[in-house]
């Protein structure tokens, strides 16, 4: 019997990528194509005053160029705009009128026969503008925070809970206390692959209008298949998005971007095909990681019992939607304080709204809370690791719930073994080598284990291989191969013969991919799916002349070797291409939903845990910061895959390295624009700034959280990291950086 759930299989997808089989949506080609370049403005608030594009038009090969006053009509309620992952508020509409937003809004399209040409002709469009006074600092406009708007998002981004106890009156009581306030940048995503969209019209036939084929960056083809329909008015049988590669999106592919409205557009009114590509600098044109404030009081008796525990964040949007997030909520989930009290507000400024980036407020406020904690420890002269275990509670005192699962404590014993914890000297600047000063740190992550609703098709094709497909994606997670590994192992194929598709919105629906539920949300309906599957074979099989399965209940066959076979004499069988074989050659299907188990599930709060533990170099002359080494301890139910999944929090490692020393969005607010909006001048971790990275999977079986028991990886993986690695700065150095990335200038 085949066992693929649990092995660490190469990725499916891995050969097509290294070879550059794998096409993303910038490389389909379609004969007669032509190219957008995108003109942004250059003021932050204000009003197009005049537009020239005629030096432009005047180029040979340039077929048009879209603006405001130009644009066809098309939708105009709010509603239309929304997607799957609005916020409340007014979607962004692209060349709506002559407002100006932000800077670097899209304020025209010019469409060529080349794309150099479309960028030549860019730069030749004449803007004047009538500019007003913009607001883009956060510090500067902290007394115009305000309670977000409520809406639909509300769901997956409640607000803080009531305050529990009296925060005041034990705080002023703790004989132990810390106050402090973090600061947080602002952050752009930046994968690898810039946001494209290759639209392909084709004439229609008869009256069936235009047919558009859709090639998009996207962590949804459903979600963009909807947009494009609402705002234009194009039947959904007139639509397909695909979307088979993405590379790399971190949450930026969340919600249809500008370049995916623009190309459709373009192709609508030209009735030709048409690519729109933002360049890197354009990346910096919309969604971002919000910048916040971020204040934390805590407070606690001489054993070490917190008593106490304050939370507020001020956190940026854009003027025209509320985007929130889960900031400020995190310490009622970890630790068991009595007297709580949580707040979150917005200011909105005159920026794009911000965008879900890996782990959104949840890395944010842990890499403060976790700061936080540890300056306690430090004040209680109680080391860390104990502190924590302390304060460890079996429920999550936000909503009043036990955990489906925790092995936090798990995490804290196998992370601090393997880091070598004990030999720590809990003295700031103790630690050294000559004049490089050494810190050891630790913090604890936290992140939601949810599941949504998806759909799946398998089918049983007539050369007995098992083709199964939904409308997910694949970020570089290893969608392609976990799905393909359950589908394997439910059905009893050999994984060679097992096919897994997505990314079509012609399959079966399914959300966006993000929030860390891909796993357990399509990897549920895979699983169903093939269950189902397996119950429709069988019943043929027991339709077969003189089939040894006539008087047979289904409960005692297996499915293996790809076949049916009897339980108790594997030798009494059925192969699956005889089955298909008997269906009269066609091939066999099914489609079936992956639904959450609400009435049970609900009664527990479900999360996946970490424990991290980093190890830092600071030189005492430059105050430059190398981390040397990492170690984290993951509880995240049942590992499908431990190649993939290491990769996961590998990935999340390196990003904590990079948000703790290096990631800053600079805003240059009298311009209100973006400065450094080049990988030249916005810093990520490179290669040389990685070193010893070091992943445990803690055993957790959960029967909870979803039938597969599978908690996703993506987000658990960053969490602790930032924290972990601004605690160790701290005990190398003795100061204390509330304000992150840690950059020598703060150091010195």
């Amino acid at each position: 019997m085949t066992q693929y759930i649990g092995k660490p299989l190469n990725r499916i997808d891995g050969l097509d990528k290294v070879t550059g089989n794998a096409k993303y949506a910038a490389e389909f080609d379609t004969p007669d194509l032509l190219y957008g370049y995108i003109v942004n403005s250059t003021i932050a608030k204000g009003k197009i005053k005049r537009i020239d594009s005629s030096k432009a038009l005047a180029l040979d090969g340039v077929l048009q160029v879209f603006t405001h006053e130009n644009r066809p009509k098309i939708a105009w309620l709010d509603m239309k705009y929304s997607d799957q992952d609005a916020p409340p508020g007014s979607p962004f509409r692209p060349l709506r009128d002559a407002k100006i937003k932000y800077n670097t809004q899209p304020i025209a399209l010019v469409v060529a026969e080349t794309f150099e040409l479309a960028r030549y002709a860019a730069s030749l469009i004449q803007v004047d503008y009538e500019e007003d006074a913009h607001q883009t600092d956060l510090q500067v406009n902290r007394h115009k925070a305000r309670k977000p708007s409520l809406g639909m998002a509300s769901l997956l981004k409640p607000p803080p809970p009531k305050p529990r106890g009296n925060f005041e009156e034990a705080f002023n009581a703790a004989p132990v206390q810390m106050t402090g306030e973090y600061v947080h940048s602002m952050e752009h995503h930046n994968p690898m692959e810039m946001f494209a969209s290759t639209v392909v019209y084709e004439k229609g036939r008869n009256k069936s209008g235009a047919r558009y084929t859709i090639y998009d960056k996207t962590q949804g083809v459903t979600n963009s298949i909807l947009y494009v329909a609402q705002v234009f008015d194009i039947p959904f049988k007139n639509l397909r998005v695909l979307s088979p590669y993405v590379g790399g999106g971190f949450g930026s592919g969340l919600r249809p971007q500008h370049q995916l409205f623009l190309a459709v557009m373009a192709a609508r009114e030209l009735k030709r095909s048409v690519r729109v590509t933002l360049t890197r600098q354009q990346m910096f044109t919309f969604g971002h990681r919000p910048a916040t404030v971020q204040t934390i009081a805590l407070g606690a008796s001489t054993d070490g019992t917190m008593t106490a525990m304050y939370h507020d964040t001020v956190g940026e949007t854009s003027q025209f939607e509320d985007y929130t997030e889960i900031v400020s909520s995190w310490g009622g989930m970890l630790y068991p304080a009595e007297n709580v009290k949580f707040d979150y507000k917005l200011v909105p400024l005159d920026v794009a709204t911000p965008l879900d980036m890996r782990a959104p407020g949840g890395v944010t406020g842990i890499s403060a809370l976790e700061c936080a904690v540890d300056e306690l420890a430090y004040k209680l002269g109680m080391d860390p690791v104990e502190f924590r275990l302390r304060n460890y509670t079996e429920r999550d005192m936000n909503a009043d719930l036990p955990y489906s699962s925790k092995e936090l404590r798990e995490c804290f014993r196998q992370g601090a073994e393997r880091f070598g914890w004990v030999k720590r000297n809990p003295e700031p600047r103790s630690m050294r080598n000559g004049h490089t000063l050494i810190g050891w740190g630790m913090a604890t992550g936290i992140w939601d284990a949810n599941q949504m609703p998806a759909r799946a098709e398998a089918v049983m094709m007539v050369n007995g291989k098992l083709r199964v497909s939904s409308a997910t994606a694949d970020i570089g997670t290893g969608t392609y191969t976990i799905m393909t590994q359950i589908a394997a192992d439910t059905l009893g194929m050999p994984i060679e013969d097992v096919l897994f598709k997505l990314g079509d919105s012609d399959m079966p629906a399914a959300p966006i991919e993000g929030g860390s539920w891909t796993a357990a949300t399509v990897g549920t309906a895979v699983k169903t799916v093939c269950e189902d599957l397996a119950e429709k074979l069988f019943k043929l099989a027991r339709k077969m002349p003189n089939s040894p399965f006539a008087k047979v209940d289904f409960n005692e066959v297996v499915f293996a070797n790809k076949s049916i076979q009897l339980k108790k004499d594997p030798s009494v069988s059925v192969s699956l291409e005889a089955v298909v074989d008997s269906n009269g050659g066609a091939a066999v299907r099914e489609t079936s939903s992956g639904l959450p188990k609400m009435l049970k599930q609900r009664k527990y709060a479900r999360t996946a845990h970490s424990a991290v533990f980093a190890e830092v170099e600071v030189d005492e002359d430059f105050g430059t910061v190398r981390v040397t080494r990492i170690v984290s301890a993951i509880a995240g139910g049942r590992i499908l895959n431990p190649k993939t999944a290491r990769s996961q929090i590998l990935g999340g490692m390196v990003w904590g390295i990079s948000k703790a020393l290096e990631e800053e969005t600079m805003m240059d607010h009298n311009l209100g624009r973006i400065m450094n909006h080049s990988l030249a001048e916005y810093h990520v971790a490179v290669n040389a700034d990685v070193h010893d990275l070091d992943v445990i999977f803690v055993e957790e079986h959960d029967e909870i959280v979803n039938p597969l028991g599978v908690k996703g990886l993506g987000e658990i993986g960053l969490v602790g990291v930032p924290a972990a690695i601004a605690n160790a700065v701290f005990h190398a150095t003795g100061k204390r950086v509330r304000d992150l990335p840690i950059t020598l200038d703060k150091l010195l």
